[in-house]
């Protein structure tokens, strides 16, 4: 089968296109093959091209196979989806640590990190969205905010916060969206009941608190601006960051926290079933064949377009 490996760590020029053998499902029991149409690049695929987790990916060496997210269809029956299925899910990639990503034509999976795709969601679609909406979802509920809580989101026009400004609207939030100033209309549409332009960190702790004069009840920091937000979370908010690699430091009894986006069937499918029936919002930034995953990582590493690009399989 074809994938495309990380020869060695680096910048996109280390991404090769070479053949490997199919995965075999008598290599790990219990697991299944999906055969892929789609799969999503995420920023994480960067970080480990790059390097920038190789200590704690110490057993694992180049060359191996990157890859979060997929969309493709069930070649050997899982669990209550039957073998054919149109189905989606990711890799936790870091966690497995085998080197076994997307960036191919087949992968083995644990059955818990499927859902079924509805028929009005493409497979480039479905590929956009599993880590970074499951994500978001996931860090929402950490939060544990009550119904009509003021909540700041920042990285609001990525991924991430794109999906976390409508999560949050639908839960009943007053969302202040922290992004791009042209996105403004956009944000509005998905939910935001305030956009506060990117800028300095002092100038968007003003920019909130215009809109929010008592502060925010909570913070789901997409963005990883960390510290500098703190001003503006009520004594004893809740402050959510979208990784671990950027918390900021506790003070006045906020809660300080970080989402570790883990594979839950039922939430994703929840989530496509949202998209499929228009209610959820995501965004393609570009489609490139798998070959071309190189091109995509320089085009991520460029800011590109906002939105997911996914390489087609």
């Amino acid at each position: 089968m074809r994938v495309v490996e990380v020869t060695a760590y680096g910048g996109p020029e280390v991404l090769r296109s070479v053949r490997r053998p199919e995965p075999d499902p008598a290599d790990a029991p219990g697991r299944v093959r999906v055969r892929l149409k789609a799969a999503g690049v995420n920023q994480a695929d960067l970080k480990i091209r790059s390097g920038r987790y190789a200590a704690a990916l110490s057993a694992l060496t180049p060359p191996f196979v990157l890859g979060y997210d997929f969309a493709g269809t069930l070649v050997d029956p899982a669990p209550g989806l039957p073998e054919g299925t149109r189905v989606a899910g990711f890799v936790p990639w870091v966690e497995e640590a085998t080197g076994a990503g997307t960036y191919a034509e087949t992968v083995l999976v644990e059955p818990e990190w499927l859902a079924p795709v509805p028929d009005e969601v493409d497979f480039t679609a479905a590929a956009s969205l599993p880590l970074s909406a499951v994500t978001a979802a996931q860090a929402l509920d950490l939060m544990a905010l009550p119904e009509g809580s003021t909540l700041l989101v920042t990285g609001a026009s990525g991924v991430v916060g794109r999906f976390a400004v409508q999560l949050a609207a639908r839960a009943g939030h007053r969302v202040i969206a922290l992004g791009d100033g042209d996105d403004a209309h956009e944000l509005r549409l998905l939910g935001a009941a305030a956009v506060v332009p990117r800028g300095a960190p002092d100038q968007e702790v003003a920019g909130v608190l215009g809109f929010a004069p008592d502060r925010v009840d909570g913070v789901f920091d997409a963005a990883l601006i960390a510290d500098p937000l703190l001003p503006a979370v009520k004594d004893g908010g809740v402050f959510v960051s979208a990784s671990g690699e950027r918390v900021p430091v506790a003070e006045r009894d906020v809660r300080v926290d970080a989402v570790v986006g883990r594979p839950d069937a039922a939430l994703l499918k929840e989530l496509l079933d949202l998209v499929g029936a228009g209610a959820l919002a995501t965004r393609v930034a570009d489609v490139l064949p798998l070959e071309a995953a190189a091109e995509a990582h320089r085009r991520v590493e460029a800011g590109h377009r906002p939105g997911r690009i996914v390489l087609m399989i």
